[in-house]
């Protein structure tokens, strides 16, 4: 096959949408040729240091994703070779030993926090994306997620967000917005963006399918 996939990149702050944009984009493409990887999956293995440290990994940084085997990932995929993708366990704070077998697709949306920061990851994107949300509208959506979902307390998820949730993406989500191809604003809400987004997907699909 001569042609290589598409892959996409969608990053934004915590609690701006971009999960939401990820799977409208997803959805429109269900029944072609579309895969979803999330960074989130690709947290280090924390395996060989104690549970005490392993509780102080702060999930907002850079250096807490093995961006090295994620990018050999989509190389992989772009190469049309299937991966087994890794899942993280949040309870142990560590990769859990279970995979997900993922064969290669046309198209790969690639969804999280930090997916514009790495260059190597950002070279291998044919379109950027950064949802782009006001930081109230983000902690109000985190608090009722880490609440509802996550039986946090508010006091705890107010504390984390303000000693470590906010620093992070100040310093290292926000400046990211500037390799975005596309900044989407209010994310999963803004349906024109969305359209816009599967239409352009659609041209460079069809495209392909000519050459």
């Amino acid at each position: 096959m001569g042609n290589k996939p598409i892959v996409i990149g969608v990053a934004g702050g915590t609690g701006s949408g971009k999960t939401t944009v990820a799977k409208e984009i997803y959805n429109e493409f269900a029944n072609q040729s579309i895969l979803m990887i999330e960074q989130d999956a690709y947290y280090k293995d924390q395996s060989d240091i104690p549970m005490e440290e392993r509780l102080k990994t702060n999930y907002d940084h850079p250096l807490a994703f093995d961006n090295d085997l994620l990018i050999q990932h989509i190389e992989s995929l772009l190469n049309y070779e299937s991966i087994d993708k890794p899942v993280y366990d949040y309870a142990a704070h560590t990769r859990s030993s279970e995979v997900n077998h993922l064969e290669p697709k046309d198209v790969i949306i690639l969804e999280g926090i930090l997916v514009l920061e790495d260059e190597r990851l950002r070279n291998l994107m044919d379109i950027k994306l950064f949802v782009d949300t006001d930081a109230d509208i983000r902690i109000i959506r985190r608090m009722v997620r880490d609440i509802s979902e996550r039986g946090r307390t508010i006091e705890s998820v107010i504390d984390q967000y303000t000693s470590v949730v906010r620093p992070m993406h100040l310093q290292f989500i926000e400046p990211t917005k500037r390799y975005a191809d596309i900044i989407i604003p209010e994310g999963g809400q803004n349906r024109v963006a969305i359209d816009l987004m599967v239409t352009k997907i659609k041209t460079i699909l069809e495209h392909k399918a000519i050459l």
